[in-house]
């Protein structure tokens, strides 16, 4: 019987970890891919907003030369972390089902080779972040394999038509990229002017090369269909089709509730939020915590790594003080 198992080995799941060890627990992570693997995800030459020390889990100074830290250094930080506090972290293992006992969850994985394993646990954790459901176009052509909700970096479009469909800061950031490679950069935005949450430092130049012709931009615009050489797209009272190569949907993404919907975990219609205490995070479901922006519900820029991470002491702490330590 495990005391605590958090699923997901992000940035707040392995903050949770910490703080559960600290207080005398002995969790384990299970996580379906690799360690912070939503941050492996992002763009190669990413630069995180948040400061260092926003960043930072478990007290362990995050040092950096830079004022904001980049996507490698991040990795860096939280493998470090990880084994400084001989976390137990069962990597490339996805859950396939968890069910309520009378003692707790019985919680059923299998990892990348295809085996099965069974855990008993009094509390469970759930921290799955929400970087793996990206939100989709729902149009004709969306699941061709020139399209992809998850940008790396621009050398393999050098000279090719790159369609982007959104307009915050991850589809500002990847066309000034791509057109720096040489790309044909088009970006796709449903709205009359860009994001407000564009980066202030960002917003200028990404407009500077919009008015010199050097990235299209085609506002109040929405993608109509897909095709192998093409995009349809609406704009206006009319219709164009832009000759395409290549196209990526940075749309946002959204959670995934179902395992907390499987054990019961009530969702509020309107702000998607699982039901929880904000003092303890736990659910209505006795023992069964959230961690991370899965309690953010459909506003999911509400809570990121640096408010995030803070979810483990208080679940820490009520979980020991229900053990009465």
């Amino acid at each position: 019987m495990e005391d605590v198992l958090i699923v997901g080995a992000g940035p707040c799941g392995l903050a949770a970890a910490i703080a559960c060890k600290r207080a005398g627990l002995n969790p384990v992570n299970i996580e379906k891919g690799s360690l912070v693997h939503s941050i492996y995800r992002y763009p190669t030459y990413m630069i995180f907003h948040s400061t260092p020390e926003l960043l930072e889990i478990g007290g362990i100074p995050f040092t950096t030369p830079n004022e904001k830290p980049t996507r490698q250094e991040a990795l860096q930080y939280y493998r470090l972390v990880a084994a400084r506090e001989q976390l137990r972290i069962r990597s490339y293992e996805t859950v396939t089902s968890t069910v309520k006992t009378d003692a707790g969850f019985l919680v059923e994985t299998v990892d990348r080779l295809g085996e099965k394993r069974t855990y008993e646990t009094q509390n469970l954790i759930i921290a799955t972040g929400y970087f793996d459901n990206p939100n989709r176009l729902n149009v004709p052509g969306e699941d061709l394999p020139k399209v992809s909700s998850f940008y790396k970096e621009a050398h393999p479009y050098a000279g090719l038509r790159v369609a982007i469909v959104g307009g915050n800061n991850s589809a500002v950031d990847a066309s000034m990229e791509l057109e720096r490679a040489g790309a044909e950069v088009t970006v796709i935005y449903r709205r009359s002017v860009i994001s407000e949450r564009v980066k202030a430092w960002t917003r200028p130049v990404f407009e500077s090369l919009v008015n010199k012709g050097r990235i299209r931009m085609m506002y109040n615009s929405t993608v109509e269909a897909i095709t192998e050489r093409t995009i349809r797209v609406r704009t206006g009272e009319e219709t164009v089709e832009l000759e395409n190569d290549y196209v990526f949907t940075l749309i946002g993404y959204r959670p995934d509730r179902s395992l907390l919907q499987s054990l019961g975990v009530q969702i509020d219609p309107e702000t998607g939020s699982p039901e929880h205490h904000p003092e303890t995070m736990e659910t209505n479901v006795p023992g069964l915590y959230i961690a991370g922006v899965i309690a953010a519900g459909h506003r999911a820029n509400a809570i990121f790594i640096e408010n995030g991470r803070l979810h483990g002491d208080a679940i820490a702490r009520h979980i020991t003080s229900r053990l009465g330590r």
